[in-house]
C-alpha cells in the first residue's frame, strides 16, 4: 500500500519506538509513585518529554499538560475556560471549517449558555478578518481558529487573529493538531493562549497528546472537567501514560530538528502530484494554493465520484476528508463552508504526504490513476 493519508495519522517513527520500548518492560513505574526508584525514573522521563514538547512550540515546560490526545485537550480547554469565565463573558467565536472536535464541543457549550458565533470564510477557507473584527466585543471570551485545516491544509493568519482577539481581552485558542511537525509553531510569536497537540500526527504514538496553557500575558485559568487525582496540576487526573508520553517527547524532538527538511520534501512531492494530475486530468485544487501546509492537497476530479475512485484504487491510502467523520457518509463541512457545490465536494480527495513517502511512490500513484481514468 502507498500511504497518502498522513493527516489522518502517521506511522510510528522507529526511533520513537526505540525510546518507548524500555518503558513497556524495564521502566514500568507509575510517575506518581514518589517512594521508590521505579516511580522516580518514570517521573523524570515525563518531565524530559514535557521539556521536549515545550521546545517544539517555544513555551515553558510548566505550560504543557499531558492528555490522551487533541480531542481531550480541546474538551479540557474549551469546557474548562467556559466554566471559569461564563459569568463575566460567554461569547465564543469560531469558524465553520474547524475540526468536528472543536465544533461539537462548542455545540455542547451552547446548552450551558454559551453564545457561539461563526466568522465567515472565503472560497479558499481563509477567515474574513473584517467579519471577525465585527463579531468580537467585550463579551467575547475566546476566538477559536485552527492553525491549519486538516482537509485542505489552508493556513490562517494567526498573528492578526490573535491581535484582534487580545484587543477586546479575549483569549486566542488555536487547534494546531495538523500544523505541528509540518511547520514552525511558536506560541509566543503567534500569540496563541491555548493550543491542543496530538502525538500521532507527527510520528508519535496514538492515545497521547498535550495541551498548552499560557501562564502569563495573559494567564489562562481552566477549571478541571474531570476529577479523581492530582496529576497534571489537578487539570487532568489519572495515571499518566508514561510510555506514550516518552514517545511523544521523542517525536517532538525529531520534529523540531527535521521540520524544515521535511517541509522541503513534502512540497516537492506534492507539487509533482498536483502538476501531474493537472496535466493528465485537468483537476482543480480546493483551498488556498498560497497559504497552506506543505504536505496537503485536496483535489477535485471534476464530476467523478471520489468514493468510487478510492474503491478502484485499494492499494493507495487516501481519503475524502477527516478520519473522524469518514464513517458518516456526509458532505465535507469544510468544503461546504467554502462554497463548493455538492458535486464538487463528492468529487474531491485529500492526499496528505508523509516523511516516509518517496518520489517513486508518487509516480506510481499517478500511473494508477491514469489506468483507472483513461
Amino acid at each position: 500500500m502507498i500511504y497518502l493519508d498522513n493527516n489522518s495519522t502517521t506511522s510510528l517513527d522507529p526511533l520513537v519506538l526505540e525510546k518507548m520500548l524500555p518503558f513497556f518492560t524495564i521502566h514500568f513505574g507509575n510517575a506518581s509513585s514518589k517512594t521508590h526508584s521505579a516511580g522516580w525514573i518514570a517521573a523524570e522521563a515525563v518531565e524530559i518529554a514535557r521539556q521536549q514538547i515545550a521546545n517544539l512550540v517555544a513555551c515553558e515546560k510548566e505550560e504543557i499538560f499531558f492528555t490522551s490526545g487533541a480531542t481531550e485537550s480541546i474538551n479540557i480547554a474549551l469546557q474548562g475556560l467556559f466554566k471559569t469565565n461564563s459569568e463575566s463573558r460567554n461569547k465564543i467565536i469560531s469558524a465553520p471549517t474547524e475540526h468536528k472536535a472543536v465544533l461539537d464541543v462548542l455545540e455542547h457549550l451552547k446548552t450551558l449558555g454559551a453564545l457561539i458565533e461563526m466568522v465567515k470564510v472565503d472560497g479558499e477557507g481563509e477567515i474574513d478578518l473584517d467579519s471577525l473584527k465585527k463579531l468580537v466585543d467585550q463579551n467575547t471570551l475566546a476566538v477559536c481558529i485552527m492553525a491549519a485545516n486538516n482537509e485542505t491544509g489552508t493556513l490562517q493568519n494567526l498573528n492578526l487573529i490573535s491581535e484582534i482577539s487580545h484587543n477586546v481581552g479575549a483569549y486566542f485558542f488555536s487547534d494546531a493538531t495538523q500544523a505541528i511537525g509540518k511547520m514552525r509553531v511558536d506560541v509566543n510569536e503567534m500569540g496563541i493562549d491555548i493550543m491542543p497537540i496530538s502525538a500521532h500526527k507527527f510520528y508519535g504514538p496514538k492515545g497521547v497528546g498535550a495541551l498548552f496553557v499560557r501562564r502569563k500575558n495573559p494567564r489562562v485559568y481552566l477549571e478541571p472537567i474531570s476529577f479523581g487525582g492530582g496529576q497534571e496540576n489537578n487539570l487532568r487526573p489519572g495515571t499518566l501514560n508514561v510510555t506514550g508520553i516518552v514517545g511523544m517527547g521523542a517525536a517532538a524532538e525529531i520534529a523540531e530538528n527535521d521540520w524544515w527538511s521535511n517541509s522541503i520534501k513534502f512540497s516537492k512531492l506534492r507539487t509533482f502530484l498536483e502538476q501531474s494530475f493537472e496535466f493528465e486530468f485537468g483537476v482543480k485544487i480546493n483551498g488556498s494554493i498560497k497559504n497552506r501546509l506543505c504536505n496537503t492537497t485536496n483535489i477535485c476530479f471534476n464530476g467523478l465520484k471520489a468514493d468510487e475512485l478510492i474503491i478502484k484504487l485499494p492499494l493507495i491510502a487516501m481519503s475524502t476528508g477527516s478520519a473522524c467523520t469518514s464513517a458518516l457518509f456526509q458532505a465535507s463541512h469544510v468544503l461546504k463552508a467554502m462554497g463548493k457545490s455538492e458535486k464538487e465536494i463528492f468529487s474531491s480527495i485529500r492526499f496528505s504526504i508523509g516523511k516516509f513517502n518517496t518520489q517513486e511512490e508518487i509516480e506510481e500513484v499517478v500511473k494508477s490513476f491514469k489506468k483507472v481514468l483513461k
